[in-house]
Order: structure tokens, then C-alpha cells, then sequence
């Protein structure tokens, strides 16, 4: 069993405006309105790849509600926490005229003590039956940002494999709880590195670093692909996964299709490379897509062909 782990769950709602202009009037041509969370849309695009997936977190008022209902309605297993507060709605206008989107996040509601303390007594519970444990997403307000670093070391005593796609200060201390793999993107990884990378030496160079504040593996996630520093046979590499530029609908949640991607290679057996390429893959294919999370199995699979890995050795990993 995969967990996916959503402390910041939202409602997600899309709105496609053609000539979106701020400050004028528009009226929608499409909309969608979905449960999200980073860790939520893992667990969606996890399901529509055929794995066993329960997505977890916290929930409040009538919004949680309508989050829980609607993971049901898609068939998705979750056992959320329930809090007092009201849980966050977030919105994103995709102008399809340009392919720009544009993303207002609530910061969602707050969370007490006693409310974490339910949870991670729920996380122990499910992770005694789980494999792979994924945290993501932000934080609501009323929890400390060492948070994401308590319950990876407590997930990573049972035995679990422990991922996290955060940000800012909660992804410094979370790879602190040495999680087995930190997956940010560029600036993401920029922020935590602490420097701007300016060409392929210094992205393969961050990859590398990343591992050396405490994670076992990293991945940074780019445009046209990945950065990775895996382990194979025990022992650390370096590669390059890249596909060629897609025609993209909407680019909403494609670093979540691209985790749920490896997570569903690694989940398989498959090798750390296949693993990268699967989810490069995946995170092409759901570009396709308005709606994070959702993903076509076939597509991905016919786009694997179409994406090329490369061994890297820079000064840094020799010895």
C-alpha cells in the first residue's frame, strides 16, 4: 500500500477563460472542481495508474466533507482527520488562448495540537500496513514547520520508504528527518541549496547537494524533465531524464503526475532509472489535462518511448 499524505487538503476549482486580463469581467468556457492537495493529487493520478493508494490528512467543516465525498466518488480510499476548522478552496484560471494559468491558494485553516496528535496516531496506523509513505503539499496554519521532519521519523521506524514535495522552510527541516527521497522542483531547489543554478553543472550539482543535507535521494524536477540522485545497487548515480517539448493544455499539477509516476515504477519493482523515466512520462501525459491528478495510463506508456536517460558523472560524485 501507498499513503499519500495531504495536511493542507483544498478544494480545487479551474477556470477556463480565454483572454484572461486582470481586471475586467470574463465569463468561463469550462470549469472543473475537484478535492486537491499536492498528496491528493498523487493519490488520484496513483489510482488511475492501477495502484493501491490511501490518501490521508486533515479535513474540516463543510469543505472537508465535500472533499471526502468527492474522493469517494472517484473511488479513492482515504481515511482523513477531521478538524474544527473550515478547510482551504483554491482557484486557478487557465487562460487557453495562451496556456498561462494563474493560482490563488487559501492558506487554509488552523490546526491545534490535539488535532495533530490524532493524526499521527492515524499516519502509525496506516503506515504499519503501507510500503511507501509520500508527504505533500503545505502547511495549515497552527502547525511549527519542523512538522513534515517529526512524522517522516516516525513513519521511517516502521520500515516505510518516505518521500516529501514541500517547500521553503518545512523542505529544509523535513530532509532533516533524512527522508529516502526529496523531489522539489527548480526553485524550489534553489531555495534550499541557497544559490541560482545557471547551467547543467550546477542542476546535477544540486541533486548531489540535496543528498548531502540528509535525504538518501533527490530528485529536481525541470521543464523538460528530471535531475536525479538515486540509488542503485546500494550505490549512488547521476542522470538526466528529458522528453521533448510537449503541447500542454494546462501544466496544473504536472510535478504531482510526475511524482505519482515513480512512486508507481518504484511501487512495481521497477529499476531507478525506469522509475525516473515512468515518471517523466507521467508528468508529460497529465499536461494534457485540465484537473491535477488526472492522468491516461496508454498515453504514458506511449510516451516512454520518447524519453531519453543519460548517466552523468560531475567532479563532485567521483569518490
Amino acid at each position: 500500500m501507498i499513503i499519500t499524505v495531504t495536511l493542507n487538503a483544498a478544494l480545487d476549482k479551474t477556470l477556463e477563460v480565454p483572454s484572461f486580463t486582470p481586471g475586467r469581467r470574463h465569463r468561463t468556457v469550462d470549469q472543473k472542481t475537484m478535492p486537491g492537495g499536492k498528496g491528493v493529487n498523487i493519490a488520484r493520478a496513483l489510482k488511475r495508474l492501477g495502484q493501491p493508494v490511501i490518501a490521508t490528512g486533515l479535513a474540516g467543516g463543510a469543505t472537508g466533507t465535500r472533499i471526502v465525498q468527492a474522493l469517494n466518488d472517484e473511488s479513492i480510499l482515504n481515511g482523513f482527520v477531521r478538524i474544527r476548522e473550515e478547510s482551504r478552496t483554491n482557484t486557478a484560471v487557465l487562460d487557453p488562448t495562451t496556456g498561462l494559468h494563474t493560482e490563488i491558494n487559501e492558506r487554509g485553516p488552523a490546526v491545534s495540537a490535539q488535532e495533530l496528535e490524532l493524526f499521527q496516531e492515524k499516519l502509525l496506523y496506516l503506515a504499519k500496513g503501507a510500503s511507501i509513505c509520500v508527504f505533500a503539499g503545505s502547511l495549515p496554519r497552527g502547525l511549527d514547520p519542523d512538522v513534515y521532519s517529526a512524522l517522516i521519523r516516525d513513519v521511517r521506524s516502521l520500515g516505510v520508504t518516505t518521500m516529501i514535495d514541500t517547500d521553503g522552510e518545512p523542505l529544509r527541516l523535513a530532509v532533516k528527518g533524512e527522508p529516502t527521497l526529496i523531489s522539489p522542483n527548480e526553485l524550489e531547489a534553489e531555495e534550499l541549496v541557497g544559490q541560482e543554478f545557471n547551467d547543467a553543472d550546477d542542476r546535477a550539482q544540486a541533486v548531489i547537494e540535496m543528498t548531502r543535507l540528509g535525504a538518501t535521494e533527490a530528485i529536481m524536477t525541470v521543464a523538460d524533465g528530471c535531475y536525479a540522485r538515486v540509488l542503485e545497487d546500494g550505490a549512488p548515480t547521476l542522470h538526466r531524464i528529458r522528453i521533448p517539448e510537449q503541447e500542454s493544455r494546462s501544466e496544473i499539477g504536472s510535478g504531482d503526475a510526475f511524482l505519482a509516476g515513480y512512486v508507481a515504477a518504484r511501487y512495481s519493482g521497477q529499476s531507478p532509472v525506469e522509475c525516473l523515466r515512468f515518471g517523466v512520462a507521467s508528468g508529460a501525459e497529465s499536461t494534457q489535462h485540465v484537473g491535477a491528478g488526472i492522468i491516461d495510463p496508454g498515453r504514458v506508456e506511449r510516451l516512454l518511448s520518447e524519453v531519453e536517460a543519460e548517466r552523468l558523472q560531475v567532479g563532485a560524485e567521483i569518490g
